[in-house]
């Protein structure tokens, strides 16, 4: 029994302008944005069915989607997604089970959407569902209510061929709230922190048997909890984001999903069923214990923010869940949770928008459960917008090096790099690292872990500018910007970044990796933060390997091969 697991496809139909309509104008985003963005929004056109076909080609019918399959929940690209969908089911038969993201929906009423789309001449015209949204630098503006975000009430009606409401062809449906699918028939009150504020939200949590003997639990893991005070409950600044939020949450404001969550966990177990629970939001860290270390080196980042909390992977755990998927974070990771008799695995699934580009394989026996990352190099047409693109930055006068991918996984590979350049250092790193990283190169690195003396980036900046500086092919001479970006390749795709990154730098990662773990500062000083750098990237090269590895689904064990060979097993506890 095989299913493929995708997350967050972020689908934008680059054919169709909001407001606008079909074969007028193209809605393709600015490059400016798509640089500053965690994800890539035209290329998910092309992606996306690139991704399906790759499916059908392998002979899988069962697809689960865990969350995010829109851009950003307007309601003609809501449309624009089921369609391709439903064309995908009837052309090759592809059954959808999915979990609604955090970019799908927003809490009961929804929000305003507004996006910037190119011009012809490299301007660009912005595009949105809120008539008090100002121009900004934008030449034109079109407000439509095509744009905007739906609510429960919309969004899950919209989706509801995907598991969500009862369908003849299931052998079970269940809800949290019993086996009426109505959406008034499944809300709850959920309360603000000072319990005065109170709002009835719809969870649209279910459990489904498609075919005999498999149970796929879809976990609705947003939680969208209202704000202290009396605030318009039609307004999203009246809810804290679930963005954030993810599994932290729900003990709080959904413990009945999880009370559900043990019962369903029991009778799969006493049927016989094979279990598979799916959310949108990861249940255990996804840093592989690196969480303390990022926290000591950088700001506060989106990682550390929506990392769930032991307490969080212990009340999942404690469910019986044994083996649980999630997206969200686009990152390839496997991590193991245990807790006494209790474990869980969570199998963090990457994103087609995302580095790296790829989708998940299970294959489901009595006692095993193996599990193959697919790579999605190719797309074809996945330079659809690069035209587009080299009009806007000979207009505006920034770098066009992504319109040299040669591949859709080289475009993705290139972004992440402008995405360091323009989202990560001036966003997440402290300012004074980051204004060391274009002065530094890997040679000034290796005189800073031989420098026994504590230093601060102002001390280190004339002291590196009056050593000699190596040049050519050199590792020493590699840019440390460079291997920035090569350590978010890894934070973000474990093993499968390392097709993307020279194994001479891998080796020139470790030498200096080993070479700052044998010094001792101060803490706080410039060399022990960057040896807590240097640890992330080495924790992640040294984690086990989780492009293809099996599951036991007695005992927990995870166990794959490395890319010599050599049987690696996940150690216990969140790793």
């Amino acid at each position: 029994m095989k299913i493929a697991v995708i997350a967050d496809p972020h689908f934008h139909d680059i054919d169709y302008r909001q407001g606008v309509g079909r074969g007028d104008r193209v809605a393709v985003r600015t490059l400016v944005d798509t640089s500053a963005s965690t994800r890539v929004f035209n290329e998910s056109f092309h992606a996306t069915k690139a991704l399906l076909d790759d499916i059908v080609r392998r002979g899988i019918s069962l697809v689960i989607v865990a969350g995010d399959l829109t851009d950003d929940g307007q309601q003609s690209t809501m449309a624009a997604a089921t369609a391709l969908l439903a064309d995908y089911s009837r052309r090759f038969g592809l059954r959808f089970v999915a979990t609604a993201g955090n970019h799908d929906l927003y809490a009961s009423h929804g929000r305003h959407q507004s996006k910037r789309f190119l011009n012809a001449d490299g301007s660009h015209t912005l595009v949105t569902s809120d008539p008090a949204m100002a121009y900004g630098d934008s030449v034109e503006r079109i407000v439509s209510d095509e744009m905007y975000c739906g609510g429960y009430g919309s969004a899950i009606p919209a989706m509801g061929a995907y598991g969500f409401f009862r369908s003849e062809d299931d052998r079970h449906w269940e809800c949290p709230f019993g086996t009426d699918d109505r959406l008034e028939a499944r809300t709850f009150e959920i309360a603000s922190a000072d319990g005065r504020t109170v709002r009835r939200m719809v969870d649209a949590s279910f459990l489904v048997e498609p075919v005999d003997g498999l149970w796929l639990l879809s976990i609705d893991a947003n939680v969208f909890e209202p704000k202290d005070g009396d605030l318009d409950e039609r307004l999203e600044k009246s809810y804290h984001d679930s963005t954030d939020a993810g599994w932290n949450a729900m003990p709080r404001n959904k413990g009945f999903v999880l009370d559900w969550m043990k019962d369903v966990a029991a009778r799969a177990k006493a049927l016989g069923k094979r279990l598979v629970a799916f959310s949108h939001y990861p249940a255990i860290d996804p840093l592989n214990g690196t969480s303390a270390d990022e926290a000591k080196l950088l700001n506060d980042t989106s990682f550390l923010r929506r990392t769930p909390l032991p307490e969080a992977s212990k009340a999942v755990a404690a469910t019986g869940i044994k083996v649980h998927l999630s997206g969200h974070l686009h990152i390839n990771d496997t991590a193991l949770f245990r807790d006494g008799d209790d474990w869980l695995v969570n199998i963090a699934v990457p994103s087609m928008v995302g580095f790296p580009p790829a989708y998940k394989v299970l294959e489901i026996g009595d006692r095993r459960l193996e599990v193959e990352t697919v790579v999605v190099a190719d797309v074809p047409g996945h330079d659809a917008a690069f035209a587009h693109y080299r009009v806007e930055v000979a207009r505006e006068g920034t770098s066009a090096a992504v319109t040299e991918a040669t591949s859709h996984a080289d475009f993705l590979s290139r972004h992440l790099a402008e995405m360091v350049r323009h989202r990560y250092l001036p966003k997440e790193w402290p300012r004074d690292l980051a204004a060391l990283v274009p002065h530094v190169n890997l040679g000034d690195l290796e005189r800073l872990a031989e420098t026994a003396s504590p230093l601060s980036v102002t001390d280190a900046l004339p002291l590196l500018a009056s050593s000699a500086r190596m040049a050519g092919d050199d590792w020493r001479a590699l840019p440390f910007f460079e291997m920035i970006v090569d350590w978010y390749r890894l934070r973000k795709g474990r093993e499968v970044a390392l097709d993307f990154i020279d194994p001479l730098r891998i080796a020139a990662y470790r030498h200096l990796a080993a070479r700052f773990a044998v010094g001792a500062w101060p803490e706080g000083c410039l060399q022990d933060r960057l040896a807590s750098f240097m640890r992330m990237m080495m924790d992640w090269l040294a984690s086990a390997p989780s492009r293809d590895f099996a599951v036991d689904l007695a005992t927990g064990e995870v166990t794959s091969r490395d890319h010599l060979g050599r049987t690696v097993r996940r150690q216990t506890g969140s790793a």
